[in-house]
């Protein structure tokens, strides 16, 4: 196996990992949600049974081939040797409306809402700073085991590491914002404000804990 397709390997199985705990922190939220509230007993078998389809099916599927398109993505331009700005720009045109349709936020909105655009906007660059990383975690060709070993060879300090999650922390907080800022941009059929709640919240501790993991691997404390 090539090093490029044994860091693809390890990549996707972290991702993979993190969707997972991000969709069941999901469904923890949205239980919490609707324990609140004198009339959620009236929208909360609606709401659960939305989130629980949605989390199963298309959150869950659509990510897994963002994940996919985007190593595919990294993969193609790593084994070619030339990634400069002109097939970069290339990739990242081809690939894009794929990764749109399957993002779990795109797929619940209203595509002719004013906001949209903006939104729209967001998860390009989302798209372009996931691809960077990738062809930087695809790139390395030292001994490596794990995913700790990788991002400790990709990035060399836990500052460099820091930066570069905290630029994808924060295009997902400006995506979230937009919905925030407006929640009618929500094509879902109740409880808009609920799921809006969960999905800060949601954010917020999956944060938390993506900051926490950095520090222990970097700090080798980190479980394999």
């Amino acid at each position: 196996m090539s090093y490029v397709q044994r860091n693809y390997n390890i990549v996707e199985q972290r991702m993979i990992a993190q969707t997972d705990i991000s969709l069941n922190i999901g469904r923890e939220l949205i239980d919490s949600e609707l324990n609140v509230g004198l009339l959620n007993f009236v929208i909360k078998p609606i709401v659960k049974s939305f989130y629980k389809y949605w989390s199963d099916n298309e959150a869950r599927v659509g990510t897994l081939k963002q994940i996919n398109i985007t190593l595919d993505s990294a993969k193609l331009l790593v084994e070619n040797g030339d990634i400069s700005k002109e097939k970069f720009d290339d990739v990242i045109n081809r690939k894009f409306p794929s990764y749109l349709k399957n993002d779990q936020t795109d797929r619940q909105c209203k595509k002719n809402h004013k906001h949209y655009k903006k939104l729209k906007d967001i998860t390009k660059k989302l798209f372009i700073s996931q691809l960077e990383e990738c062809i930087l975690f695809l790139q390395v060709n030292e001994e490596v085991k794990d995913y700790n070993e990788l991002s400790i060879a990709t990035f060399k300090t836990k500052e460099k590491a820091l930066q570069a999650l905290m630029r994808q922390l924060d295009y997902n907080d400006e995506g979230i914002a937009v919905v925030e800022q407006d929640d009618n941009i929500l094509d879902v059929p109740a409880g808009r404000n609920i799921i809006v709640n969960v999905l800060r919240k949601g954010f917020e501790l999956t944060k938390k804990k993506l900051i926490e993991d950095l520090d222990l691997i970097f700090n080798k404390k980190l479980p394999i």
